[in-house]
């Protein structure tokens, strides 16, 4: 006797269908997984059988051969356990039952309790595609699934609940989207908080409207990386194939609380500058996410940027450019999304107070070998350096009140909304990943303000990426000020950020 269960398996951040098959015949007792399982799943019959007799379920006897098919793709994970435990009663209790259109998927205990696994989402938006009607998953997966719309989703704290109500003894309700999954979650960091930095505050308000990579250079305690994690409140809010997107990678990798339906705040990525290479860029025996593309749609933020590895800079540059990276190993290649604002921090020295009213006591060798960590091609590619000087006593006993972040999104948001009407049909959403064909067509300046690229392009010595960078910069500087055509002002503000920092970089 053959039954057929269906399920489902994760490629990276796709999820593809894969059917169970048991077949079932006479002879000494033996069980073979068959299909590329890796050992988890190859161990899935022994969680299976013990939960089937912890469930007082009866224990199919003979010989027994699980297939996944299809056989030619690579099966990892535990998330294989439920269907195989249900394929096991098919020729028992869910004899008589009918399971076409329905998927399952889960880990198994002993105790044929279930447990929830990472790419739960990426396994529902499958299964919608695939047109599968019911999903049967473990309860703490039921809230990020619930979102998928067209798929209606049974959480189960057990198997036996599942095989309840496969026959009707006891019917589950099925877990309906959070309403509350779509509210934004707060903000910790608001910039009426932050003191002073008037230039570096529009600084970010420039990044933020325009999705632009940002350099914060100054000494110690100036609020630098304040300022880094007060950017996550004024970016946009997400839209719902963002949050799509976001969700299933932090799910693939695990990072998503259980219960938790979506990422609903731009995720702000603030890794140690003690991560391996495979940490920033991903990696692993089976390729998982790693912070450049957990910062996907949102900040990833590197403080104190030189005592980062240069290697592990240096891996920022191509996906920086391609919004993706791809991970290659003998027998996976898996391609990750990478469409992050890169944020920096950094002292102007080891000691961190060159260039400021402090005494620097660095040696100009140390200092030139410091800042040389930065490597001119990753340096070409942060569209804005900005200065964040020191607080002067005035500053800081200032009690004047300071703009909320609240009032600066106000007016990022309506510059990205000019920007996403002006690119809709190029798929492009803010100035910043405007490619260089784009930024010819749509970055138009008037004589004046052609006239002062030209002149910063000699005196600046720019690339042409550098080139097209202060065009869109300018562009996001006019889309702020509601401005059709690049003007004077905006070209000579976004070279001023782009050159700010040149006492330290050149």
């Amino acid at each position: 006797m053959i039954v057929k269960i269906a399920t489902l398996a994760l490629w990276g951040l796709e999820g593809f269908g894969v059917t169970v098959e048991a077949f079932f015949s006479y002879g000494s007792p033996e069980v073979n997984i068959i299909g590329l399982p890796d050992l988890a799943v190859k161990e899935s019959m022994n969680r299976v059988q013990a939960a089937l007799r912890s469930m007082g379920c009866p224990v199919p006897g003979g010989k027994i051969t699980v297939n996944l098919a299809p056989a030619d793709r690579k099966k990892q994970g535990s998330g294989f356990d439920l269907p195989i435990l249900l394929a096991l009663l098919a020729n028992s209790l869910l004899k008589n039952v009918d399971l076409s259109g329905k998927c399952f998927f889960g880990e198994v205990g002993l105790d044929g309790s279930l447990r929830g696994g990472p790419g739960a989402l990426c396994r529902a938006l499958a299964a919608s595609e695939l047109g599968v009607r019911e999903l049967f998953v473990p309860g703490e997966n039921a809230a990020e699934c619930s979102v998928v719309e067209g798929l209606t989703v049974y959480g189960a704290d057990s198997a036996a609940q599942i095989v309840d109500h496969l026959t009707g003894a006891a019917l589950l309700a099925p877990t309906l989207p959070d309403p509350h999954s779509l509210t934004e979650a707060p903000c910790l960091v608001d910039l009426k908080d932050v003191k002073g930095q008037e230039t570096a505050k529009r600084a970010l308000e420039i990044a933020a409207a325009g999705g632009h990579n940002l350099l914060l250079v100054g000494p110690p305690g100036s609020g630098k990386s304040l300022l880094a994690k007060a950017m996550a409140g004024i970016l946009p809010e997400m839209r719902f194939d963002e949050m799509l997107e976001s969700t299933a990678i932090h799910s693939v990798s695990g990072n998503l609380p259980a219960g938790e339906a979506l990422v609903r705040r731009r995720p702000f990525r603030s890794p140690h500058h003690t991560v391996s290479f495979a940490g920033l860029a991903g990696g692993g025996a089976v390729p998982q996410p790693g912070e450049l593309s957990l910062a996907h749609n949102g900040v990833l933020f590197l403080d104190e940027v030189p005592e980062f590895e240069k290697r592990s800079l240096e891996i920022l540059r191509q996906p920086l450019e391609d919004r993706q990276i791809t991970i290659t190993r003998a027998a996976w290649k898996m391609t990750f999304p990478t469409d992050f604002m890169l944020v920096c921090a950094m002292n102007p020295c080891p000691c961190g107070y060159y260039g400021s009213s402090h005494p620097c006591t660095c040696s100009k060798t140390a200092v030139e070998h410091y800042l040389a960590k930065i490597s001119g091609p990753l340096l070409d590619r942060i569209d804005m350096r900005v200065e964040v000087p020191a607080l002067s006593f005035e500053e800081l006993r200032d009690s004047a009140p300071a703009e909320s972040s609240a009032s600066v999104r106000v007016r990022v948001e309506r510059a990205r909304k000019l920007a996403e009407a002006r690119y809709q049909e190029y798929g492009v959403h803010c100035n910043g990943g405007l490619s260089g064909a784009l930024t010819k067509k749509f970055c138009l300046t008037d004589e004046k303000g052609e006239a002062i690229l030209k002149e910063s392009f000699a005196a600046l010595g720019l690339s042409a990426r550098g080139y097209d960078r202060i065009l869109r910069l300018a562009r996001t500087v006019a889309d702020l000020d509601g401005a059709e055509l690049i003007g004077e002002s905006h070209v000579l503000e976004a070279v001023q950020y782009r050159a700010l920092a040149g006492k330290y970089f050149g």
